[in-house]
């Protein structure tokens, strides 16, 4: 080609690529404005009507200078970037009372629930400040769940040390993948009182670890801060790029690819390699010019421009790659010819051996690594360590594929989903022999996650049952990893208690049957398998009914295997609140006693009709337990029980369940009973409904938890309310 020719296509390549790119100027829609004062608002985001897909509309408050953009949940923006974007978290703040700094806000929740976001897991901390501070973050639906937390002290402001957030005037802690909602709740040990003079007030947030360096002043001077930068994630849809690349509201524009979320469901678009520009427009990607600025153009000699690449050549009688990182060019005629030919040939030879021989390697390379990789990332090694730890326990599981699963399960149909949890969501799946089972799809993991479900499987696979919901298997090929178990159709407890249209639905009779059943189950665990087995998060939501209103106990995620000889062992607090054993909750020792504590509030809740924790009741009763300690001192259990319990009970079951309550609801885990003492003695009373003795009444002279003699609340009641609140 003559060097004319070259010019002129030059020419009209640039020209192309400059026409395009003013059409695709500050990346919005055609028509549609891309700024809200000095922030750009490309889409898929707009702040005009049909200026943004479905779920990224965003507010642009003008009427304020400079303007302000807001999230549709009124979080304030202020950066929109690639695949994430900036906007102002909360602040919980707890400070000295005498000093009057203003309002306490010990609560406070980033919930993004319903939206394309999604709390970036890895450029968010969650953080405590201050000298007196303990700091927990809460997840689930109603903000019932404690995730994890973390604690800071000092007596002494030397002591710390600056840019360092490791318990000693502040404290970080990761939160998992897939999180669109997290609470956080502050409390202070010592009410400050001992260190007002250099850290009046406790903390706690959420907060990009990029953009916040722990200072000694922050101690005083983050009472001027009402915000913290938090990084938001964002996708588009929840479906993965296979299955929406040939959808009609596939988003990605031309000259640019797709690829799947790395925290949480959904997809974002990229532009390909040599292109530039907003991927979500139609024609958004433009070709990048390598060539236009001879300065700075990655040639030494000749460049050529092409759409989505480039070309570095050599003038004539010169040889080379032509490249300034490269060897250039260099002339041809100080080559002998002899030599170029040897060195072609041999190189020539040389290249398409070692080619042959590197494609098959790599092909087999990389099935092997694949294999590995999924194996590893889901736990594999665990679960191999873990059931050779345990001799055969787990024979009987079967290792299901992932095509057999996505199958069973309609490729995970919404349709089939039974439920969603911390840990993953539950889906219906029916086998090639009509077998119908839950398959339990887990979040995508972090090293915590993989422990969990390794967990899950190597504790049911040592248990058999008929209490206890059976493991059939499990399936580790896929990016996140199923757990397959018998699919227990009559829903939870929970539901059958709390749930609209159900209120009142369960005879005494049948509570009391599966009282008694899950007591049984709980007993088998603590005490009939090889280790004992802490459950760790007994509740109504994890007690399944089937057909006959068979109790089934399940999801043993956040279970706890106790070795022989020893009592206890120290965890990271984990649990329900309003659940949650208070012994627990303030030490971390994990016992038996733990679950214990939580079946009481199990009972409590088959003989109230009544939520663990609800906000109808008084302020100090909120919490069922409390609210159920109070009407047993104060004899007006039986004004508290469901009306068909108290129509259907007779005196005698009322008060020995209510006795058994009572004890299970103890403050100290020495004063509860056993879970197999609590079994026989519901075992007793449901297979014999007249007693040969009959203890206290309740109403009358049943175990007060060591409540005053002048009528105050106890000591127990008074930890109850702390940690419910």
């Amino acid at each position: 080609m003559s060097l004319l020719w070259r010019f002129l296509l030059h020419l009209f390549l640039v020209a192309a690529g400059a026409t395009a790119t003013a059409e695709a100027a500050g990346g919005a829609l055609p028509g549609c404005p891309d700024r809200c004062g000095n922030i750009s608002v490309p889409y898929p985001f707009g702040i005009a009507p049909d200026c943004y897909r479905p779920g990224f509309r965003m507010i642009c408050n003008s009427s304020i200078n400079p303007p302000k953009l807001f999230l549709s949940n009124g979080m304030v923006v202020s950066e929109i970037r690639d695949a994430d974007l900036v906007v102002e978290g909360p602040i919980a703040r707890n400070c000295y009372k005498p000093f009057n700094l203003g309002p306490d806000v010990i609560l406070t929740i980033v919930n993004v629930t319903g939206t394309p976001y999604t709390l970036s897991y890895r450029r968010n901390k969650f953080t405590g400040l201050g000298c007196d501070t303990v700091a927990y973050n809460l997840q689930g639906r109603y903000m019932s769940d404690l995730s994890s937390g973390c604690v800071s002290f000092c007596n002494d402001p030397s002591t710390i040390s600056n840019g360092t957030c490791e318990g000693i005037g502040c404290c970080q802690t990761s939160i998992p993948r897939g999180l669109q909602q997290l609470g956080t709740f502050l409390m202070s040990q010592r009410n400050l009182t001992v260190t007002f003079n250099f850290s009046p007030c406790s903390y706690a947030f959420l907060v990009d670890q990029e953009s916040f360096a722990f200072q000694l002043t922050d101690l005083y001077s983050f009472l001027r801060k009402s915000t913290v930068p938090v990084v938001l994630d964002w996708a588009i849809g929840s479906q993965p790029c296979d299955v929406v690349a040939e959808s009609s509201d596939y988003a990605c524009g031309s000259n640019s690819y797709c690829f799947n979320a790395t925290n949480g469901d959904g997809y974002a678009c990229r532009c390909n390699s040599g292109y530039q520009g907003n991927p979500y427009l139609s024609s958004g990607c433009q070709d990048i010019d390598e060539c236009a600025d001879p300065s700075t153009n990655p040639c030494s000699h000749i460049c050529t421009n092409y759409l989505g690449d480039y070309a570095c050549s050599c003038p004539s009688g010169t040889t080379g790659d032509g490249k300034k990182s490269g060897n250039g060019c260099i002339d041809s005629r100080r080559l002998p010819l002899v030599q170029i030919v040897l060195g072609v040939g041999l190189g020539s030879a040389f290249l398409i051996a070692i080619a042959s021989w590197g494609y098959w390697a790599l092909r087999k390379r990389r099935m092997i690594l694949l294999r590995e990789n999924f194996f590893r990332q889901n736990g594999g090694l665990m679960l191999q360590q873990r059931i050779s730890s345990h001799g055969n326990a787990a024979e009987s599981a079967k290792i299901f594929s992932a095509e057999e699963l996505e199958r069973a399960t309609d490729n995970y149909s919404e349709s089939r989903i039974l439920g969603k949890g911390g840990y993953g969501t539950v889906y219906k799946g029916i086998l090639p022999d009509k077998k119908v089972v839950a398959i339990k799809k887990s979040k995508v993991l972090d090293e915590t996650q993989v422990e969990q479900f390794i967990n899950e499987v190597v504790v049911l696979s040592q248990v058999i049952h008929r209490n206890v919901v059976k493991i059939l298997g499990c399936c580790l090929e896929t990016q996140v990893p199923l757990l397959v178990y018998e699919y227990v159709p009559n829903g939870t407890l929970t539901h059958h208690l709390h749930g609209e249209g159900h209120v009142s639905t369960l005879s005494w009779d049948i509570r009391l049957r599966i009282a008694a059943e899950t007591a049984g189950a709980l007993a088998y665990l603590h005490s009939e398998t090889i280790s004992s087995i802490v459950h760790r998060d007994v509740k109504t939501a994890n007690i399944l009914l089937d057909n006959e209103y068979t109790a089934k106990v399940s999801d043993f995620g956040a279970s706890r295997v106790i070795p022989l000889g020893r009592g206890q062992v120290t965890t990271l607090v984990q649990g329900t609140m309003g659940y949650l054993d208070p012994e627990y909750f303030q030490t971390g020792l994990l016992t038996e006693k733990s679950d214990v504590y939580s079946f009481g509030v199990v009972l409590a809740e088959l003989l109230t009709g009544q939520k663990p924790l609800s906000q109808t009741r008084p302020e100090e009763e909120q919490n069922l337990a409390i609210y159920f300690l109070h009407a047993v001192r104060r004899k007006q259990l039986l004004d508290i029980l469901e009306p068909r319990i108290r129509k259907e009970a007779s005196r005698e079951q009322l008060e020995v369940v209510a006795r058994v309550t009572v004890w299970c609801l103890s403050l100290r885990g020495a004063g509860r009973p056993t879970m197999m003492e609590v079994a026989a003695e519901l075992e007793r009373l449901r297979v014999s409904p007249s007693h040969p003795w009959a203890p206290a009444t309740p109403d009358s002279s049943a175990p007060t938890s060591h409540a005053s003699a002048r009528g105050g609340i106890s000591d127990e009641e008074s930890l109850l309310r702390e940690y419910s609140r």
